[in-house]
């Protein structure tokens, strides 16, 4: 029998590249996939994806849905409490593993694995070391599309959010941007591609501007942060 895995879904393209990287290899049943939701607002955290839009991909990619609800702006205390909870329940039905679609962020892995081990679960990383710029343009190969749902204003300006990823995107990029954008400069709901069994149909809204405030954990850090989210809707 095949480990049991639990997949975390972001509903992006990095997502959809590493499940699809998982399902050929063949070596994990995954049983869910597992999503953070801002409880208030019903979207993906950070992505902006409304959740009736996230059930339609699990839908038609055929696995059940684990939404974790997290309050609207959760300290680290009470996000290590919900997801500690979270993954004791899943690893109570035998799930062993825990696969991300991360890509070179060294800290974000430790912290991950460090969380995962004291539940006595492992973290996957099918994507990890793999070159960016290798990893989209084999994304656009495969046929999977993606529409670029949230975008860092400190990296790209409101014209690149609510565009399908495709080669005249990432020519476009800045050069300080990475093509996947590994380093938080967009965010991507993904609508189709080899591991659907259907499109996900959606209405492209408008483009709506969001400010976070910035840590105070240095006095350098002050100010806010500038997003441009583009809205979309379920059809």
């Amino acid at each position: 029998m095949k480990p049991k895995a639990i997949f975390n879904w972001s509903s992006g393209k990095d997502s959809a590249l590493a499940l699809y990287k998982i399902l050929q290899q063949d070596q994990f049943e995954i049983t869910s996939l597992l999503t953070s939701i801002n409880k208030e607002f019903q979207r993906i955290s950070m992505h902006g994806v409304h959740v009736s839009l996230l059930e339609k991909q699990a839908e038609s990619l055929g696995f059940p849905l684990i939404k974790m609800e997290l309050p609207k702006e959760p300290s680290m205390e009470e996000y290590r409490e919900i997801m500690s909870k979270t993954m004791s329940e899943i690893k109570s039905k035998g799930v062993t593993y825990s696969i991300f679609g991360d890509i070179f962020l060294g800290d974000l892995r430790k912290y991950r694995e460090n969380q995962l081990q004291s539940i006595g679960m492992e973290g996957v990383f099918p994507l990890w070391k793999i070159n960016t710029t290798e990893l989209i343009h084999e994304f656009l190969d495969l046929g999977f599309k993606t529409i670029v749902t949230c975008v860092n204003e400190t990296y790209l300006d409101k014209s690149f959010a609510g565009r399908i990823i495709d080669k005249d995107f990432i020519k476009n990029l800045p050069e300080n941007v990475d093509p996947c954008g590994e380093n938080g400069e967009f965010h991507t709901f993904t609508f189709d591609g080899p591991i659907f069994n259907n499109p996900i149909t959606f209405e492209i809204g408008e483009i709506v501007k969001k400010t976070y405030p910035k840590p105070k954990s240095d006095e350098n850090d002050e100010g806010e942060y500038i997003f441009w989210f583009c809205e979309l809707f379920a059809k």
